[in-house]
């Protein structure tokens, strides 16, 4: 159940994430990393591994996304 909750997370982040990869909308990404950490979280929390795996795809795009864009946009 945990699993499928942390996918769900997964896919809600997502396409936030996707739209945050547009120039000057970076600043999605202080939303999109928490929320991927939740993910994170409840994908550890289950027997499976797959929303684990997402959450971590896409916190690791949004940070590197922000970091390239100076913490700032």
């Amino acid at each position: 159940m945990l699993n499928l909750l942390s996918i769900l997370v997964g896919i809600v982040t997502l396409p936030i994430m996707l739209i945050a990869l547009i120039p000057l909308l970076g600043w999605l990404n202080y939303l999109v990393i928490p929320m991927a950490v939740v993910g994170i979280a409840l994908g550890a929390a289950s027997d499976s591994n797959t929303g684990r795996n997402l959450n971590i795809v896409v916190a690791v795009i949004g940070g590197v996304r922000l970091w390239l864009g100076g913490l700032i946009l």
